[in-house]
């Protein structure tokens, strides 16, 4: 492993190195291009960050960004962030596979299995479209990530929605769809039944809201902050997200309509259906978390898009004592973003609220948080095959459980971040 200035280096002259090769493929049709089999797509991205602030929730800290700071002194490192490898390709006769892996920066593990599911599409018989996938994948609740290998459009981090859905709420089920024509546009239903999820919220009780974009993986853990004095001998410092645990199946809906006019609406419903008192050997506790989120989607025009989701929800963990459970935590979050493209380049802003509440009997008001963040990028499509991301992130919030590292309940944090992305 790279650790460092000699990571830094590395880093830094990869990205160059893959920069001067792409720019040279734009610049002549014959020139040599990094082009992989048709049904494969790879995804590297490397990244400068400067930031300040306090520890970031990877380290073991409070703080809401992916990278964090040494207090008020800003800290600036070369990070190679991401490679991710994408299989997606024909299986059989109108059967589709997408298998996923990746390399993240500091990440549990060095690569990880991401996404793995198949998807089948019979031929149309009616105006009635149906789909079938079966594996491990996201639900589908973000407006924000598209394409192969699940990145966020146009900007590098995403919402304080989509980052929570991304580590912490993936599944291993059976979802089916079915899209019919409604008023000039088309409405799509969605149904699923799933496992392998028991410990989502997790993160959101334990250390609330973050926006990030570390993606989960199969087998992979996620960093816990400093707990209570009770919680830190029932709970190890770390989260399983992708674990069975009680044998239940949970359960998703959602609804999408597509209007006539440039307006997508949606509306999604998931209940894990957990077990709070079901345990593993190592203390992997069953979470029953039920979640909301309401979704928009509006195109002003050819050039301008405005994305809007709402989520609320609770979850709840361990034995019930007087009538409460160890930890009872309901969470809300909403996010308002605007993105405008000018030829090769988009301009994006949006603005993120969050906020959680406890009432279990084993945390204290103080383990709740209210926040908001203002995140603000430019991405430049370069070539067909790179594209240089530029953003700046402003997070404020307040958490009474950061007495435990000795830090003031109110934080401010600000994060400068250039990706170099590559898609082959």
């Amino acid at each position: 492993m790279f650790t460092g200035r000699r990571r830094c280096r590395l880093a830094v002259a990869l990205a160059a190195a893959l920069a001067a090769f792409a720019s040279s493929g734009s610049a002549r049709a014959d020139s040599p291009r990094l082009d992989l089999p048709a049904d494969l797509t790879a995804v590297i991205d490397f990244r400068i960050v400067l930031t300040d602030g306090e520890r970031s929730w990877t380290d073991g800290g409070f703080g809401r960004s992916r990278f964090g700071g040494r207090g008020a002194d800003a800290d600036i490192d070369a990070v190679p962030a991401e490679a991710e490898l994408v299989w997606h390709g024909p299986i059989a006769w109108n059967l589709q596979g997408v298998v996923a892996v990746a390399a993240q920066d500091e990440q549990d593990q060095p690569v990880d299995l991401i996404e793995a599911y198949a998807t089948w599409r019979p031929v149309p018989a009616g105006p009635t479209r149906w789909s079938v996938r079966a594996g491990m994948f996201w639900p589908p609740v973000s407006l924000e990530h598209d394409g192969p290998a699940w990145q966020v459009s146009d900007m590098i981090t995403p919402s304080a929605i989509n980052s929570w859905i991304g580590e912490e709420v993936k599944v291993v089920g059976v979802e089916a769809s079915a899209t019919h024509p409604l008023g000039g546009g088309r409405i799509t239903a969605t149904l699923a039944l799933f496992g392998f999820n028991d410990t989502a919220g997790t993160l959101l009780a334990f250390r609330g809201w973050a926006l990030h974009d570390q993606k989960s993986g199969a087998f992979s853990r996620q960093t816990l902050p400093p707990l209570n004095a009770f919680m830190a001998t029932s709970q190890p410092r770390w989260t399983t997200p992708t674990l069975e645990i009680d044998g239940r199946p949970g359960f998703y809906g959602r609804l999408s309509w597509q209007l006539a006019a440039p307006v997508v609406l949606e509306a999604f419903y998931y209940s894990n259906r957990g077990d709070p008192e079901a345990i593993t050997y190592n203390l992997q506790w069953g979470w029953d978390t039920r979640f909301l989120n309401l979704g928009a989607r509006v195109d002003l025009g050819g050039r301008t898009r405005l994305l809007a989701q709402a989520l609320a929800g609770t979850t709840e963990m361990g034995p019930e004592e007087n009538g409460h459970y160890w930890v009872e935590t309901r969470f809300r979050a909403a996010y308002l973003r605007l993105t405008h493209r000018i030829g090769r380049v988009a301009l994006s802003g949006r603005i993120d609220l969050f906020d959680t509440r406890q009432t279990g009997s084993q945390v204290a008001p103080d383990d709740g948080e209210e926040g908001w963040s203002a995140t603000a990028a430019l991405d430049w499509q370069l070539t067909d095959q790179a594209q240089l991301i530029l953003e700046a992130m402003h997070n404020e919030s307040e958490r009474g459980a950061r007495a435990r590292l000795g830090l003031a309940p109110d934080q401010r944090q600000h994060v400068v971040q250039a990706s170099m992305r590559f898609t082959l």
